[in-house]
C-alpha cells in the first residue's frame, strides 16, 4: 500500500524533552564520555584528543571537546545523526560498535545540555548544533537542529536556499560559544586534515554543590569524577585516563587528554602467567534467533517483490503481444530486467537466511583468558568485552564470589561477538541477562581450572605473594616499592607499548634500567632495543598464550572407594549413638534410671494442651546465615520440667514460661558466672515433654536446691534417638560440669529423691527425656553424658583457635580455609574448616579435621582488620538473665527455629546496645534518640564517622594515660634521686659516727682492735648486753 495512503494519520513526534530522558540512561558518566570515543574509533579515526577550554561564561566555566581525524561526515551524513535509531553501522557481521544510532545524542546529553558538532569531508564543511537552552529559551517543543554546510576550499554556503542557511547561521552565532563566523571557522581550522570531526559539548550538568560533575583541575592530565574519593574505588570509576586506557581489548586509536597520551593496555599482556580457555556452547541462541526471524522477513518481502515483478513482466508481455515497436520493446526490457534483478536480490536474501539458520544451530565459541595482576593485586575480576568495547569491569566469578583468597589477583578477559550476547543502549550491561548469567557461570568453572593449572594454592598462596612484595596481611595494600620487588614483578610481565606511527605493539626485552622508566608519547619502532622489531615495517607479533583445557573432575576408583569408606563410617557412627537409646516400656524401667518421667499418654486432655501450630519461619536473613558455625551438635537435649501440685484432685501442669521464671530467680541467687536464658519451645511440644499433667511434681523443698541447667557440651557417648520435633529446653551459654538437674516423683517420695540427688552428684550426668507417642504408654529416654571440667577447660582454651588460616589436605589436595569452630572429640581437640574455595562436586565447603593431625598445616596469620567476626568479639558470650520482675519474658533463640522477624528484631536491640555502649561522647545522636531510632535511621547510621570520633576519643584516652603515666614515671625518677641522695648522706653519717666511736673507744681503751664496721657494731652491741 502506498505510503499516501497514510498520509492522513497522526505521527508520532518527538519533543526536545526527550533529549534528557534519553541521557539518563548513562548512569555511569564515563560511559557517555565513551559514546563519542566510540564514534571515533567507528569512523577510522587513528587519533582523538579530548581537551578542556575554559569559558567562564558558560555552565560549568569550561567546554568539553572531542577532535579526531576519522572520516567525518558530509551534510547528509551529518543530518542522519539526528535522527533517532538510525545507523549506518548495524550488520550482525558488523565490528563497529555504534549500533543504535543514538550515542552521540544520549551521550552528549548527559554531559552537558548542548553541544556542537563540525566535521569536514569531501571538500565540504558542516556545522550541527543540538541545544537544549535554544529550545527552552524559544519556547519550542519539536526538536530543530540548525545545520548549514560551507565549501571547504572557497568558504562559500553550499545550499540552494540562503534564507534558511542564514537562519541557521544566525542561530548557532546566538545559542552556541561562537559569536560569528570567524570564530566558527577557527574550530573548523582545528580540523588539521581534509577529514574529521570536533565535538564541543558546553553549559555542562552540575551536582547539587553548583560544581561541574566533572573534575578538570585535580590533575590537568586527567578528567576525573568530583567528588569520588581514591579509597574503595576502582581507579577505572575515577579516573577516565585510566578507563579509556582499558576501554578496547585491541586499542588501535591513540587517546590524548588535554595533551597527554593515554598508556592504552591489551589486558592479555599485562598478566601473570596468562592461559587462554576455548569455551563452546549452544546456549547463547537469542541473538541469533533475533537475526534468523530479521532475515526471514526480509527474505519473505524480497520473495513477494521478485514474484510481484515477474507477474507484471509476464503481463506485460503478454498485452503487447506482436507489437515490435522500439518504445514496446525498451518498455518490455526494462519490466524484465527489474523482474531479473528482483529475483536476484530474493535469492540472495534467502542464501543469507539459510546461512543464519545453519548458524543458529552451531555451537558459539569463545576464548577465555586468565591471568594474575601482580601489580595491583586487589584489581581482580572479569573483564568482559563485546565487539572489542569494554562494557562489564572487575566482575567477581566462580570462587570469587566465596570472597577468599582462593583466585584472589585473578583476572579474565573476554570478548562477546554481537551475535553471541547484545549489549544494553547505554553500554553498560548486557540485554539478556539470563545468557549473560551462563556466560559468568562458564567463567567461573573455567577460573577454578585455571587457579588448578597455575598451581598456586598449592605452592602457598601466602608465599607466592611475599615473593612478588606483598607483605601485608591487608589484602587492599599495595606492594612494596623496594627495587628488587620492582624487578621481580617486571621480569614477570614484559612492556608492551604502542608505536605512535604504525599503531603496531610491541613487547621490549627485559632490562633492569627499564624498571620505572617513563617512556616518551611519541615512543616509535626504531626505539625498540630488540633488532628484529625496530622498524615499523617489521610484522606485529602476537601474543603467544598457552592454552588450557577444562579438565571434568573424573573420579578414579580409590577416590570413590575412598568416599565411601568415609561415608560408611558416618553412618556407622550415626548408628552407634542410636543403639545407646534406652527404650523404656514399662515404669519398672523407668525406676532404674537416675530420673524419674511419667508414661500418661499425651493423648488425653490434648483440647487445653495444645495450640495451633505455628507456620513455617520464613528464610533466615544473611547475617545469621553467614554467622560462625557451631560443632556437629549433639542430640538436642530437652529439659526436664518441675511441676509442683496443689491437690490431688486437681493439679495442672506448671506452664513453661512460670517454669521459666522460677529457674531464672533460682538462678540470680547464685554465681553471675552461671548466667543462663530460658527458651520457650511451642506450647504442643513442652506438653509432649511431660505427657500428662500432675504426672511429675517437685515438693516445695526441693525449690531452694537450686537446680540450674546448663547447655550441652558434645561429648563422645551422646546418644540420638528419633523423637518430637520440637521440646520445652532450658539453655544456658556456658556448660557446667556441677550442674545437676533432680526430678521427683509422687510416687517415690523424698527417699527417691535423695538417693536421686547422690547418684546424681557422684555421676556428675545430665538426663534428657525425649517421648515419641508410638503407642499410648512408651517413652523414649536419652542419656547423655556432660563433659567434666578438664575437657571444658581444654575446650575453652582451644576456642583462640577460632578464625586461623590453615591449609587443610583433601583427596590428596591442599585447600586454604579458616576454622570458623572448635569441638571436642574423642581423642582430640577438632577444628571445623571453612574452605576458601573447593570443587563443588568432589569436596564438601567445610569440614572437621583433628588439630595436630598430618592433614592440617597452619597459614600466617590475619590482620586484626580482616579477622572474622567471630574472632574479633571475643571467645565468650554471656547471655543477659532473664528479669525476675516479668516472668513470662525469655531472650529469644537465635539457633533455634525462630520468625527473621524476632531474629531481625534481636539483632537490632545489638546493634543499638553496641552503639550506646561504645558512644562517643560528642556524637551529635544522644544515647536517648539512638534507643528510639528506627530501622530506617539506623541503616542511614554514620557509621563511619562514628568511628572515626570512637578512635579519635580512644586515641585521646590513650594520649592522656600515656601523659600521666609519664608524669608519674618523671615524679619516681625524681624521688628515687632524692631518696638516692638521702641515702648517701646518711651512709656517710653513718661512716662518719663509726669512725667517731671508735676513735673514742681507742681513747678510752687503748689495746682495742677494731678493723671493720661489723666488729664494731658486735663490740657495741656487746657492750650494750653487758650493760643490762
Amino acid at each position: 500500500m502506498a505510503l499516501a495512503n497514510y498520509s492522513s494519520l497522526n505521527r508520532a513526534q518527538l519533543t526536545f524533552e526527550y533529549l534528557h530522558t534519553n541521557s539518563t540512561t548513562h548512569e555511569f558518566l564515563f560511559g557517555a564520555l565513551a559514546e563519542l570515543v566510540d564514534n571515533a574509533r567507528d569512523a577510522d579515526a587513528t587519533r582523538i584528543d579530548i581537551y578542556t577550554e575554559q569559558r567562564e561564561d558558560l555552565r560549568g566555566g569550561f567546554m568539553l571537546c572531542f577532535l579526531d581525524d576519522g572520516t567525518g561526515m558530509d551534510s547528509n551524513e551529518a543530518a542522519s545523526v539526528i535522527q533517532f535509531g538510525k545507523s549506518a553501522k548495524r550488520s550482525p557481521e558488523s565490528t563497529q560498535i555504534g549500533q543504535y544510532g543514538n550515542g552521540l545524542k544520549s551521550g552528549s546529553m548527559r554531559i552537558g545540555k548542548d553541544f556542537i558538532l563540525f566535521t569536514k569531508k569531501d571538500g565540504t564543511m558542516t556545522c550541527l548544533l543540538l541545544s537544549r537552552t535554544f529550545h527552552e529559551e524559544e519556547g519550542i517543543d519539536e526538536v530543530i537542529v540548525p545545520l548549514p554546510t560551507w565549501n571547504a576550499r572557497s568558504r562559500e554556503p553550499v545550499t540552494d536556499n540562503m534564507e534558511k542557511f542564514a537562519i541557521e547561521t544566525e542561530l548557532i552565532y546566538k545559542y552556541s560559544p561562537f559569536k560569528s563566523e570567524q570564530e566558527v571557522m577557527e574550530q573548523f581550522n582545528k580540523i588539521c586534515s581534509e577529514q574529521g570531526t570536533l565535538v564541543i559539548i558546553f553549559n555542562l550538568k552540575l551536582m547539587d554543590n553548583g560544581e561541574p560533575e566533572l573534575d578538570v583541575t585535580s590533575d590537568p592530565r586527567d578528567i576525573q569524577m568530583a567528588e569520588t574519593p581514591p579509597e574503595g574505588t576502582k581507579p577505572e570509576r575515577r579516573s577516565f585516563r585510566a578507563y579509556a586506557a582499558v576501554l578496547y581489548i585491541d586499542p588501535r586509536m591513540r587517546i590524548f587528554i588535554n595533551g597527554h597520551k593515554v598508556r592504552t593496555k591489551r589486558l592479555s599482556c599485562c598478566l601473570y602467567k596468562p592461559r587462554m580457555y576455548k569455551y563452546t556452547s549452544n546456549r547463547f541462541k537469542t541473538r541469533a534467533e533475533q537475526e534468523v526471524k530479521k532475515a526471514e522477513h526480509m527474505a519473505r518481502i524480497a520473495e513477494e517483490k521478485a514474484r510481484e515483478a515477474e507477474s507484471k513482466a509476464r503481463a506485460l508481455e503478454l498485452r503487447l503481444g506482436g507489437d515490435l515497436t522500439r518504445e514496446s520493446r525498451v518498455t518490455l526490457r526494462q519490466v524484465q530486467n527489474s523482474a531479473i534483478t528482483m529475483r536476484r536480490e530474493a535469492d540472495v536474501k534467502k542464501r543469507i537466511k539459510d546461512a543464519k539458520q545453519r548458524a543458529l544451530k552451531e555451537p558459539k565459541e569463545l576464548n577465555f583468558i586468565f591471568g594474575v595482576n601482580i601489580e595491583q593485586r586487589e584489581l581482580d575480576g572479569m573483564f568482559i568485552y563485546n565487539c572489542s568495547r569494554l562494557i562489564k569491569m572487575y566482575e567477581k566469578v566462580g570462587p570469587q564470589l566465596e570472597g577468599g583468597m582462593a583466585c584472589g589477583g585473578v583476572v579474565g578477559v573476554v570478548d562477546v561477538p554481537y551475535l553471541v550476547l547484545e549489549p544494553t543502549h547505554n553500554k553498560q550491561d548486557f540485554a539478556d541477562s539470563k545468557e549473560y548469567r551462563h556466560l559468568l557461570k562458564a567463567m567461573g568453572e573455567h577460573l577454578a581450572q585455571y587457579w588448578k593449572d597455575v598451581a598456586i594454592a598449592q605452592r602457598g598462596i601466602i608465599k607466592f605473594w611475599d615473593e612478588f612484595g606483598y607483605l601485608s596481611a591487608n589484602w587492599n595494600q599495595p606492594p612494596s616499592s623496594e627495587l628488587r620487588y620492582k624487578r621481580r614483578r617486571a621480569m614477570e610481565i614484559p612492556t608492551t607499548i604502542q608505536c605512535d606511527m604504525c599503531l603496531k605493539w610491541r613487547t621490549l626485552p627485559f632490562q633492569l634500567s627499564s624498571v620505572e622508566k617513563n617512556y616518551p608519547d611519541s615512543w616509535v619502532c626504531s626505539m625498540n632495543p630488540d633488532p628484529e622489531q625496530d622498524r615499523c615495517e617489521a610484522a606485529e607479533q602476537k601474543q603467544k598464550v598457552p592454552l588450557g583445557t577444562l579438565k571434568k573432575d573424573l573420579k578414579s576408583q580409590e577416590e570413590k572407594q575412598k568416599q565411601l569408606t568415609e561415608k560408611i563410617r558416618q553412618q556407622q557412627e550415626k548408628l552407634e549413638a542410636l543403639q545407646k537409646t534406652t527404650p523404656i516400656r514399662s515404669q519398672a524401667d523407668l525406676k532404674k534410671l537416675p530420673l524419674e518421667v511419667t508414661t500418661r499418654p499425651a493423648g488425653e486432655n490434648t483440647q487445653s494442651q495444645t495450640r495451633p501450630q505455628r507456620p513455617r519461619s520464613p528464610p533466615l536473613p544473611d547475617v545469621i546465615k553467614n554467622a560462625p558455625s557451631r560443632p556437629p551438635p549433639p542430640t538436642p537435649l530437652p529439659k526436664s520440667i518441675n511441676q509442683q501440685k496443689k491437690s490431688s484432685s486437681a493439679s495442672p501442669n506448671i506452664s513453661t514460661p512460670k517454669l521459666a521464671s522460677m529457674l531464672s530467680k533460682e538462678e540470680a541467687g547464685t554465681s553471675r558466672t552461671h548466667q543462663h536464658t530460658v527458651a520457650a519451645g511451642r506450647s504442643n511440644s513442652a506438653l509432649k515433654t511431660l505427657s500428662k499433667p500432675c504426672a511429675t511434681t517437685k515438693p516445695p523443698s526441693a525449690a531452694s536446691q537450686s537446680p540450674r541447667s546448663s547447655r550441652e557440651t558434645p561429648g563422645p557417648k551422646a546418644a540420638k534417638v528419633p523423637a518430637l520435633k520440637k521440646s520445652a529446653a532450658v539453655k544456658s551459654p556456658q556448660a557446667s560440669a556441677t550442674r545437676k538437674r533432680i526430678l521427683t516423683s509422687t510416687e517415690d517420695g523424698s527417699e527417691e529423691e535423695g538417693e536421686h540427688k547422690k547418684e546424681k552428684a557422684k555421676r556428675g550426668k545430665f538426663v534428657a527425656v525425649k517421648e515419641e507417642k508410638k503407642d499410648s504408654s512408651e517413652v523414649v529416654v536419652e542419656l547423655t553424658d556432660s563433659a567434666g571440667e578438664e575437657e571444658l577447660a581444654e575446650l575453652k582454651k582451644a576456642q583462640k583457635d577460632k578464625g586461623l588460616h590453615v591449609e587443610v589436605r583433601v583427596n590428596k589436595e591442599w585447600f586454604t580455609g579458616r576454622v570458623t569452630a572448635v569441638g571436642m572429640g574423642k581423642h582430640a581437640v577438632r577444628w571445623k574448616v571453612k574452605f576458601d574455595y573447593v570443587p563443588t562436586d568432589t569436596t564438601p565447603r567445610d569440614r572437621w579435621v583433628e588439630k595436630g593431625s598430618e592433614d592440617v598445616r597452619l597459614m600466617k596469620p590475619p590482620s586484626p582488620e580482616y579477622q572474622a567476626p567471630d574472632t574479633q568479639q571475643g571467645e565468650e558470650v554471656v547471655v543477659a538473665e532473664p528479669s525476675t520482675s516479668d516472668c513470662g519474658r525469655i531472650e529469644p533463640d537465635t539457633t533455634g527455629p525462630s520468625s527473621s522477624h524476632e531474629t531481625a528484631d534481636v539483632l537490632v536491640q545489638m546493634l543499638r546496645n553496641c552503639l550506646r555502649y561504645f558512644l562517643p561522647p560528642n556524637f551529635p545522636i544522644s544515647k536517648n534518640e539512638l534507643s528510639s531510632m528506627s530501622l530506617e535511621g539506623l541503616l542511614a547510621f554514620p557509621l563511619k564517622e562514628y568511628f572515626k570520633q570512637y578512635e579519635a576519643g580512644l586515641q585521646n584516652l590513650c594520649n592522656s594515660y600515656q601523659t600521666r603515666a609519664d608524669a608519674r614515671a618523671k615524679a619516681c625518677e625524681e624521688n628515687l634521686r632524692s631518696s638516692e641522695r638521702k641515702l648517701k648522706e646518711t651512709e656517710e653519717k653513718l661512716q662518719k659516727l663509726r669512725t667517731n666511736i671508735v676513735a673514742l673507744l681507742q681513747k678510752v681503751q687503748e689495746d682495742i682492735d677494731i678493723n671493720t664496721d661489723d666488729e664494731l657494731d658486735a663490740y657495741i652491741e656487746d657492750l650494750i648486753t653487758k650493760g643490762d
